[in-house]
């Protein structure tokens, strides 16, 4: 099971990052919070198809279901099987090789202390010595003989194909007719689909993310030099996160995929003060390579005057210790509405962020 992690990055790399790792470790939020990435850049396209798709079907079989959305399912099959990514998926939706869970025969193995005994004759889960969970969205194959519709068109309602799977996975959050756009109805959605409180704070944190990244910032009263940097910015999502990564004419080859750039795997990207120093110099400002040599530039913003000082195109920092520069260790760029453009941390793509999506406020800098 993942866990969320506070966003940590953007200095250049070091051979010793304990603080990275320290902070990394500490940055655990409740729910809501930030989990390790989130747009929808980091779908494939096929799957995202199919959450839209299973979003306008719902309501067919649902009708008092209000409130769902497609950032709902992508949160879940985050979690559970990384929106399937290293299979093939059919135009028809078919996932191959099919997705199995560990098998629930109480052995220990993969956390499971409970033995769930075989339903469906290895049907769904291919074997016949217990169950486990199938699917992008791992249903057991009981849960799936409740709940399971053909949303492909091929009169099969099948857990191991993307567009009956989200389907189900709607109708499962849905219940009896739920409104998801409450925030305790979804949290009790992703509770009886996972009873742990670490697996539903960090689907809801997956939920945030999809969501920021599915709406594009409103620039219409945003001109000038600061519409030209976030603009550039913003060209710029979906690139990989590098640790080291991006030079003021672009992408760079930095290291992946840890804090500490322990993997040692070069990748091509940004990280967080590489992207701003990107976006900045398209308009003539040359930025200091770390987040926090960059608060010193420009008119500081205290973080006692609050995020509601921010104007779009302001630097928005993040530090171990707010209120001491020297710790400050992110950096992102304001686009109004409370967004941020975001190079987050290793594993991720430049994305929009909530700026409260991130703990350790550090108040920003305003260069334009």
């Amino acid at each position: 099971m993942l866990l969320l992690f506070a966003a940590v990055c953007c200095a250049a790399p070091v051979p010793n990052a304990i603080n990275a790792y320290v902070a990394l470790k500490s940055g655990a939020q409740g729910a809501g919070g930030i989990a390790e990435g989130g747009t929808a850049a980091d779908i494939p396209p096929r799957m995202l198809t199919a959450y839209k798709q299973a979003v306008q079907l719902a309501g067919r079989y649902v009708p008092e279901c209000r409130g769902m959305r497609w950032p709902i399912l992508a949160g879940i099959a985050k979690v559970e099987s990384h929106h399937a990514i290293g299979r093939t998926i059919a135009a028809g939706g078919d996932i191959r090789p099919k997705i199995y869970g560990v098998l629930l025969n109480g052995s220990g193995a993969g956390g499971n202390t409970t033995l769930f005994p075989d339903t469906d004759n290895g049907r769904w889960d291919g074997t016949q010595s217990g169950e486990r969970a199938v699917g992008p969205f791992q249903f057991l194959p009981s849960t799936w003989e409740q709940i399971g519709k053909d949303a492909s068109g091929d009169k099969s309602a099948d857990p191991h194909n993307a567009d009956d799977a989200a389907l189900g996975a709607a109708l499962y959050l849905c219940g009896n007719g739920r409104n998801l756009a409450q925030r305790a109805q979804l949290t009790a959605a992703i509770w009886q689909y996972n009873h742990s409180s670490e697996y539903v704070a960090n689907v809801l944190g997956w939920i945030d993310q999809y969501t920021a990244a599915a709406k594009d910032p409103d620039l219409k009263n945003v001109s000038g030099k600061a519409r030209t940097v976030i603009e550039a910015a913003l060209s710029q999502r979906g690139v990989p996160y590098s640790w080291g990564g991006g030079t003021t004419k672009g992408p760079s080859s930095g290291i992946c995929c840890s804090p500490s750039g322990k993997s040692g795997t070069s990748i091509k990207g940004y990280d967080c003060s590489g992207l701003t120093r990107y976006a900045y110099a398209k308009v003539g400002i040359r930025l200091p390579r770390t987040a926090a040599a960059q608060a010193g530039a420009g008119q500081r913003i205290p973080a006692s005057l609050g995020k509601g000082a921010l104007k779009p195109g302001d630097l928005v920092f993040y530090a171990y210790a707010p209120g001491r520069d020297a710790t400050i260790h992110h950096v992102g760029i304001y686009v109004g509405g409370g967004q941020m453009v975001n190079a987050a941390r290793p594993g991720t793509v430049v994305r929009l962020d909530a700026v409260d999506a991130m703990s350790g406020y550090a108040g920003g800098a305003r260069l334009l």
